[in-house]
């Protein structure tokens, strides 16, 4: 879990080609099926906090979760009224004042957890935060993903900086490990850049895995999506997106 370091200095660069416009908009989408027009939302591992943004303008209470706290510095620098509660907590621990309507756990942020003993303290701490009747929607990698991007060496060079994404998975325990290195340039009239890098480890869940942790945190299982689309997954999908509510 030790991750987004000083990645979280360029995340933002390097990860603009996530569509988190049309994901806000389907999330929202889903929240209004669900019955969850307005009242307070968590964005649990919010990162830069680009989706709890968007959902603030939608009229919902937003509060923002982190560990990194170099990422919730950029999320609220970017935040313009203040009206986002940010909090730097673990989603393994996290503690909130009172219940909420909906919590959102989006791009793959779970797969962070290596062990099962940590999604399940994760989904007791939803069940036990969630209003009756509340949703918890959250996304995950599957191992066809993970197997299908391993020994993959991704690299892309820009006027801001470099970076070189190095991939490695094990079959067999579904750990993938990912070996980000950036360059950031410090003086460009002298092309001096300076190198970063970074680890990050996940693990590839099933989505019969993921069902099981559900019914163990005493969560309803209602749906499951391939990915951000409104096609139902089939349990192949290399990202899932899984809809589950407290029992009202």
């Amino acid at each position: 879990m030790e991750s987004y370091v000083s990645f979280a200095q360029v995340y933002d660069l390097f990860m603009d080609n996530v569509p988190y416009l049309k994901w806000s908009e389907y999330l929202l989408k889903l929240l209004d099926e669900q019955g969850v027009q307005e009242g307070i939302v968590v964005d649990l591992a919010c990162g830069t906090g680009k989706i709890t943004r968007e959902l603030a303008k939608a009229g919902y209470d937003m509060i923002g979760i982190d560990q990194s706290e170099d990422m919730l510095r950029i999320a609220q620098e970017k935040e313009k009224d203040s009206s986002i509660l940010y909090l730097l907590q673990d989603m393994r621990s996290f503690e909130l004042y009172g219940t909420v309507r909906a919590v959102l756990t989006i791009c793959d942020s779970l797969n962070y957890l290596l062990k099962k003993e940590e999604w399940e303290a994760v989904a007791k701490l939803v069940k036990l935060y969630l209003d009756p009747g509340g949703v918890w929607i959250f996304d995950f990698h599957t191992p066809d993903y993970y197997e299908a991007l391993s020994g993959e060496v991704l690299a892309e060079q820009r006027e801001e900086g470099s970076f070189i994404w190095e991939n490695i998975y094990e079959k067999e325990s579904k750990l993938h490990q990912a070996e980000l290195t950036f360059f950031l340039p410090i003086k460009k009239e002298q092309n001096l850049y300076q190198k970063t890098t970074e680890i990050h480890s996940q693990r590839a869940m099933y989505l019969e895995e993921v069902q099981e942790i559900l019914v163990k945190a005493g969560l309803i299982f209602l749906e499951a999506y391939s990915g951000f689309e409104e096609k139902k997954a089939q349990g192949k999908e290399e990202r899932i997106l899984v809809i589950c509510k407290k029992e009202e």
